[in-house]
């Protein structure tokens, strides 16, 4: 199964530390988060990747090259322009190959076992998200799953949302119909949840969005701690 890491944002959240050296870049114990990131997926039976990027990316191109060091494939989808979540996953269908294929967020610090995720049929399924306990960034969720494991959108069920991960399948059947221009991935799947074909399951482990300079002191003393022990 292959994945797609998404890496093109600019990181402004996480300045002054993103002014020089892109978010991905930025290390956990002597490692860069991309570099961690991409050692869990192989982990999780992985066999190869696809990294989207636009600032300073060609830095990222220079540290991991063609992945090779890491035992695993490791192409590049380069974004002149910045083209969001959905842009840029469609902008690298070709690429990722497979029908199915994960998709994670470059800044996400996570126990989540990818072996979990399997490959989704685009018939009965165009994606399957995993969620996890909302957040005091995040206190009121983003989608709510239901007891057949179907994700919608709030709809009356505001209380018992949970946030979106940001580590999902999807099928590239998601995105037939589109160009490759400037789009959220969310819309796209609030149409599929509208035809129950979205399903998700709830990851209880750790997770952080490591989105700001705080954050990643935070995983840095989570992964001091875990060594200590």
């Amino acid at each position: 199964m292959r994945a797609m890491i998404l890496a093109a944002g600019l990181g402004k959240r996480m300045r002054p530390l993103t002014e020089n050296t892109p978010k991905p870049l930025l290390k956990v114990d002597g490692k860069p988060l991309v570099e961690h990131l991409i050692e869990h997926l192989i982990a999780g039976g992985v066999t190869g990747v696809v990294i989207n990027y636009h600032h300073l990316g060609e830095m990222i191109k220079n540290f991991l090259g063609d992945g090779s060091k890491f035992g695993i494939e490791i192409l590049y989808s380069e974004e002149v322009d910045l083209l969001e979540t959905g842009g840029g996953i469609i902008n690298s269908l070709t690429k990722l190959k497979d029908e199915s294929f994960i998709v994670v967020n470059a800044d996400v610090w996570t126990d989540f076992d990818f072996k979990r995720l399997d490959h989704i049929n685009g018939d009965q399924c165009l994606a399957h998200l995993v969620l996890v306990k909302n957040t005091k960034d995040n206190p009121t969720g983003d989608f709510y799953i239901n007891q057949s494991g179907l994700i919608h959108d709030a709809a009356g069920n505001e209380s018992k949302c949970l946030t979106f991960s940001g580590i999902s399948v999807l099928h590239r059947k998601l995105f037939e119909g589109y160009q490759t221009e400037p789009m959220s991935l969310v819309p796209l799947l609030k149409m599929a949840m509208g035809k129950n074909l979205v399903t998700g399951q709830v990851h209880d482990g750790v997770w952080i969005d490591v989105g700001t300079p705080q954050r990643l002191e935070q995983v840095n003393s989570l992964s001091s701690l875990s060594e200590s022990k």
